[in-house]
């Protein structure tokens, strides 16, 4: 087996690709009148009594400069969440923790981008094949194998399999390990169906194909290199807090979550799954962002060649969402890509304008629903509107 390990090295003797730095909007050739604009914006969706999030952390920026840090609201605000008169129960002033511009998130699907990186660099190593069979090795994922579902369906979610299991209802991991293997198609393969079965099953072929786990694949060949010091997956007790997580609305009864994954399946296996898990903040997330942005290189490390970040972000995408008004608002149309995930979180980076856009947010804090996409397509419009200003 292959050593998973991605060493970070820069390639081909090229330069060091510059790091990113604080600078004025100016200085990254943004209008600093729209990033005003922006700013006043993401703050407003943490007021009220029914905000939008309770906290949210916002890093925006061109090139290597980010011109926009900001951070409002609360990681933690609410006690627990009062079914009967569907509000959340707020903590005293002074119990309550602010979000801070260091305040990790639960990144809940934005992990699937790093579980496709993992897999790219498996791809540029010659230990994966892009249009190899999954059967091929994981032979006893029977019905995958029999299906012929390859590594490019997975990451395309083309696979046809349904969008989830209930792996967290399984009462061991033999059992949750037996369903997988077990599961068939849904649909068509072929056809484009969201599926969190995809980077799970992902998962698994890329801990056999190197013999590691997924967590120290994205620590030794993605965060580590990057200096990306505040990415992991869980426990982290310092981050924002989600849902008072309860039956009927949730599926287990765990009560207030901080610092664990919110995500149930992900939690049944541990924490760590290739479609949920990772935790990180604003800052982390520009540095991932600015690293594809430079064709996979950041400072002195390259944990991917340039020619396989085009191939990741080439239509239709392998792993990230391709041009998504919807939450990329004017960003998209020109080969923007990026993310979301269910606990609030989302990226997007917009290779024609160099510009990245990180908004963290516990839009699930007190109680999951479903978060409009409306405020990030419209920040996200902001920042588009920057560019065209200079």
């Amino acid at each position: 087996m292959a050593d998973g390990t991605h060493t970070g090295r820069k390639g081909g003797g090229q330069l060091s690709a510059p790091r990113l730095r604080i600078d004025t909007p100016e200085r990254a050739g943004l209008d600093p009148e729209e990033l005003r604009h922006l700013v006043r914006e993401v703050r407003a969706l943490t007021r009220g009594a029914d905000p939008w999030a309770a906290g949210v952390v916002l890093v925006a920026g061109r090139g290597p400069v980010i011109a926009v840090e900001q951070a409002a609201g609360w990681a933690v605000r609410y006690a627990a969440y009062d079914e009967k008169t569907d509000t959340g129960v707020e903590l005293p002033r002074g119990a309550r923790v602010p979000a801070g511009v260091h305040t990790p998130f639960d990144l809940a699907s934005l992990t699937k981008l790093f579980t496709a990186v993992a897999a790219m660099q498996q791809l540029e190593r010659g230990t994966l094949g892009i249009d190899a069979r999954v059967g091929a090795y994981l032979p006893e994922f029977r019905a995958a194998a029999e299906h012929g579902i390859t590594v490019r369906q997975l990451l395309t979610h083309t696979s046809g399999l349904r969008p989830e299991l209930p792996l967290h209802d399984c009462p061991d991991g033999a059992a949750r390990l037996a369903l997988l293997r077990a599961e068939a198609p849904s649909s068509a393969p072929g056809e484009f169906l969201y599926s969190d079965l995809n980077p799970l099953l992902l998962q698994y072929v890329l801990e056999r194909v190197t013999g590691r786990t997924l967590d120290v694949l994205v620590r030794d060949g993605i965060t580590r290199p990057l200096g990306m010091t505040a990415t992991c997956f869980g426990p982290c007790p310092g981050a924002a807090a989600t849902e008072d997580q309860r039956r009927p609305w949730g599926k287990a009864d765990r009560g207030m979550l901080r610092g664990v994954v919110h995500d149930e399946n992900a939690w049944a296996l541990g924490g760590v799954a290739g479609h949920a898990g990772l935790f990180s903040t604003g800052r982390d997330l520009a540095v991932f962002c600015r690293t594809l942005l430079a064709g996979g290189s950041y400072g002195p490390a390259r944990i991917l060649g340039p020619d396989f970040v085009e191939l990741l972000l080439t239509p239709p995408g392998l792993g990230f969402a391709l041009d998504r008004p919807s939450f990329m608002g004017a960003l998209a149309g020109r080969g923007a890509a990026g993310h979301t995930g269910f606990t609030g979180t989302s990226l997007v980076l917009d290779p024609a304008t160099d510009t990245f856009l990180v908004l963290l947010a516990n839009t699930v804090h007190p109680r999951r629903r479903p978060a409009s996409h409306a405020p990030r397509a419209a920040a996200a419009t902001r920042l588009a509107r920057a560019v065209r200003g200079t």
